[in-house]
């Protein structure tokens, strides 16, 4: 989930990032030096996962059925933490209805840092492809607005959008 949302960012030219474990460690290997994280010294997923949320004013959060595991976990983070939550099960929904609900959410609660978190691809196949597609339309959404003169789609400025 979280290379999908990096790379629609990464595809966009747009600031991204976020924390990874040590060693820049993930469930397939090592994550490749192109996803612009930084190692959290001594951390592993559960400590990365709170570091995200903790630096993000906002996370989107995709499952799959229900929310279990890590996903269950940023959940609690953010409850425990008082950051806003759009919690979107893409069993149900479309990625163009969840950017379109993210886009909302993000104007509604003023975020200028988005954490995107949900499953790993490996226990939902076709879940990095979902978090790429609507990432992208969220951020395509975004620009368009910032276009018009609406909302803050903002590069720059020290904050990443997308984490």
């Amino acid at each position: 989930m979280d290379r999908g949302a990096l790379d629609a960012a990464i595809a966009r030219s747009f600031p991204c990032g976020g924390w990874c474990p040590e060693g820049r460690r993930a469930e397939d290997g090592v994550i490749a030096e192109r996803y612009p994280v930084t190692e959290l010294p001594g951390a592993g997923y559960r400590q990365r996962t709170k570091r995200n949320v903790i630096d993000s004013d906002g996370t989107l959060v995709i499952f799959f059925g229900e929310t279990k595991g890590g996903t269950r976990e940023t959940l609690r983070f953010c409850e425990q933490l008082g950051k806003p939550a759009l919690t979107v099960n893409a069993i149900e929904t479309s990625a163009e209805l969840a950017a379109s609900k993210a886009v909302e959410f993000i104007s509604r609660n003023t975020i200028g840092v988005l954490n995107v978190a949900g499953p790993r691809e490996s226990n939902h196949p076709g879940a990095r492809e979902y978090a790429e597609r609507t990432v992208g339309r969220i951020l395509d959404a975004l620009e368009e607005g910032r276009k018009q003169g609406v909302g803050r789609a903002e590069r720059g400025a020290g904050k990443s959008v997308i984490k």
